[in-house]
């Protein structure tokens, strides 16, 4: 059967069409990818969720400052203006420009690493991923099978050399030995196959199957050409790989003028169309005794982390049918090859684990091979001593949905699954509050993929329709690649926080300046220019370095957001307002001082305003480099790693030097020169905001430190 949506690279064949439409194969993936709703990210929601809160709260707190400022005396109408800038100041329209800008920037930063973001809210669904649903083939390996050992009876063959190498030799204990008594194995690997392996030079292009082109280079360690051998044994039948079959059988005419049939598969299904059995003492029945060694042959291969193959073959006679190419085998040996790990992904998987990020391996080779490689890579979530058991796909199949949460909670290691399988575990996942990343190439993958919260395609061997599928596109198929953009959508994560961190507790001071001096009966400290200015300078600048936060060396060993918490969280709603208030409270004693050196009419007025003005901006642009961490000092080895937040404050510092020094400047907002006594002023109020809120962070590591 060839499925629509197939490139046919070589070969002949005729084509009778069967289905068409929803009823193809790949109508069916087409119909459960539609059954897979569109959803949003958690930080679409969050940022939905806090900016109606933050709504209601400002127009509530602004309605009250114009009630109590016009029954303090003021004039209505100039309260209902203050009112009015004080909301456009509170509610931070630079909020949805900045974490846009913040996406953008981390796309460009995971398109340096190899990670192509195909949705740009996706980027945030990486920094709360808890599991990574991973396939193996060329994502945790390199994709290179290669040939590790042949068993022929009671015999077992080593094969030497790694990867795509011509050069390699055949053991038995350490010793080279004659390849002649592997000659039928080794030509029914390079015969009922359809790869072809090009060398030019040091470079190997391989077409087809990489389980294939591993056979035809180990037949070549042994001296057997795949052309000659095609010349020798010219193909007159195939009956393709398949599913359903399991198995490939080719026929061909040999040099003597017969026929025979070469067979490859899956252990089981090669196993059980065997009849006899090629030994020593050449063909005998297959008795259930050679039939149960046979099987410890394979778990013994397979237990070793190899992906195993059972050979076979079959003299026909003339007049044969197709169905004779799967009857009355006779049973060769087994191939056990392996595709190498890649070096980094072992540690990269442990990084994982120190991150709070749970890996999950969903392969298509047998039980047995998948429990190994996922003991190898580390992924053992079994009892302490305990090998680490794989799920076979046929446990899935009658999972309600309580066992399927359940079995993707517990397993680390599936194989065998099914398209269908792929989709339930990332649902199951979901239902038990994980957000997930999954990755996938084949046409098969998409439902999955668009199902995931971070659906994940191979840049190199994926599928159009994977790709599209997808949020991201990693280049090189590397699950390193991977963890990188994790960590990556963490920064953007910290970052998005740091920000609203930011420009809450600025906005929030800018209304508690106001507010409390209402309440106090003072003048406004703030004229409705001197707002706007604020809102538009010190909340924009340095909420943008903010969002440019590069990543703290600790990111990778912490554990990802909670994906059911809020950005505003009680504590982080605290910390926003207590440090709020203590900007608004420097600025307001810098106001006071203003008024006792100034007075409270005219230009005196005029004076102390322009003093409250500069102390809350200044204070402010310091108060960024605090909300860098809400643990960590400012005054680290870090200090200087942000080199755009310098620059904001060197922008915002000029700005605000301009906004007393220019004439211009000087008549919009209603400011007055300051005198070196007033600079002074302006400086302690400040920078004490920074001096409390690192003490503060000092003395809660001290007492942790001291708990511990």
């Amino acid at each position: 059967m060839v499925h629509m949506g197939t490139a046919i690279t070589d070969g002949r064949g005729r084509c009778i069409i069967t289905a068409t439409g929803a009823q193809t194969e790949m109508g069916r993936i087409g119909a459960l990818i539609e059954g897979v709703a569109e959803h949003g990210t958690p930080l679409e929601a969050k940022l939905a969720q806090l900016s109606r809160a933050l709504l209601l709260i400002v127009l509530v707190l602004c309605a009250v400052i114009t009630l109590f400022g016009w029954l303090r005396g003021n004039e209505l109408l100039f309260m209902v203006e203050v009112g009015i800038s004080l909301a456009i100041a509170a509610v931070p329209e630079g909020l949805l420009a900045v974490t846009t800008m913040t996406l953008a920037v981390g796309m460009q930063r995971l398109a340096r690493m190899g990670a192509l973001v195909r949705r740009l809210p996706a980027v945030e669904a990486l920094g709360s991923t808890t599991v990574i649903c991973t396939d193996k083939t060329g994502t945790l390996t390199r994709n290179e099978m290669t040939v590790r050992a042949y068993a022929l009876g009671a015999q077992h063959v080593d094969v030497t050399g790694t990867g795509h190498a011509a050069q390699g030799s055949f053991q038995v204990d350490g010793h080279d030995i004659d390849t002649s008594k592997l000659a039928l194995a080794l030509r029914i690997g390079a015969l009922c196959n359809d790869a072809k392996v090009d060398r030019q030079g040091d470079t190997v292009t391989i077409l087809g199957d990489p389980t294939e082109a591993a056979l035809i280079i180990a037949a070549g360690k042994a001296g057997l050409d795949r052309d000659t051998l095609h010349a020798e044994y010219p193909r007159i039948r195939e009956l393709p790989f398949s599913s359903q079959t399991m198995l490939m059988a080719t026929a061909h005419t040999t040099p003597g003028g017969g026929t025979v049939a070469y067979v490859k598969g899956a252990p089981g299904k090669v196993l059980a169309a065997c009849a006899t059995v090629l030994g020593d003492d050449g063909e005998t029945p297959m008795t259930a005794e050679a039939m149960q060694r046979a099987r410890a042959r394979n778990e013994a291969l397979a237990a070793g982390a190899l992906r195993v193959l059972r050979l076979a073959y079959r003299d026909l006679p003339d007049g044969f049918r197709d169905a004779d190419l799967t009857l009355g085998l006779t049973f060769v040996g087994i191939v056990g090859m392996i595709d190498p790990l890649r070096d980094e992904v072992k540690g990269t998987i442990a990084q994982c684990r120190e991150a709070g990020i749970r890996v999950v391996m969903i392969t298509g080779d047998q039980q047995a091979t998948a429990a190994e490689i996922g003991r190898q890579l580390g992924l053992d979530t079994a009892a302490q001593g305990q090998p680490l058991q794989a799920v076979h796909g046929s446990k899935l199949a009658d999972l309600d949905d309580a066992g399927w949460i359940k079995v993707a909670g517990e397993t680390s290691v599936f194989a065998r699954v099914s398209p269908e399988h792929k989709l339930r575990i990332v649902e199951a996942l979901q239902h038990s509050g994980q957000v997930v990343a999954m990755t996938g190439d084949g046409v098969n993958n998409a439902p999955a993929l668009r199902q995931a919260d971070i659906g994940i395609a191979m840049g190199i061997r994926g599928t159009e329709v994977a790709k599209e599928a997808s949020s991201m596109v990693i280049t090189d198929d590397n699950f390193a690649t991977i963890v990188s953009a994790v960590e990556q959508g963490r920064v953007i994560v910290n970052n998005i926080l740091r920000f609203i961190h930011y420009l809450f507790s600025c906005n929030f001071a800018e209304i508690v300046t106001v507010g409390a001096a209402i309440m106090i009966g003072w003048p406004l400290p703030l004229g409705v220019m001197q707002i706007l200015w604020l809102n538009l300078v010190t909340d924009i600048f340095p909420a943008m370095a903010l969002a440019l936060e590069p990543s703290a060396p600790d990111m990778m060993r912490r554990p990802p957001r909670d994906p059911a918490e809020p950005l505003m969280t009680p504590a982080f709603g605290w910390l926003i307002v207590w440090q709020g208030s203590l900007l608004a409270g420097c600025t307001l004693a810098a106001f006071a001082v203003g008024m006792a050196w100034y007075g409270v009419e005219g230009e005196g007025l005029h004076h102390a305003v322009t003093i409250a003005f500069m102390t809350l901006a200044m204070a402010q642009v310091f108060h960024a480099f605090s909300a860098r961490s809400r643990s960590r000092s400012a005054f680290t080895s870090r200090l200087f790693t942000n080199g755009w937040l310098w620059g904001a404050t060197a922008i915002c510092v000029a700005l605000q030097i301009a906004a007393v020094e220019v004439p211009l400047l000087r008549e919009v907002l209603r400011t007055v020169p300051l005198s070196w006594a007033d600079w002074g002023l302006v400086a302690v109020g400040a920078l004490t905001p920074v001096a409390v809120v690192e003490m503060v962070k000092w003395m809660t590591g001290w007492r942790s430190s001291a708990v511990r």
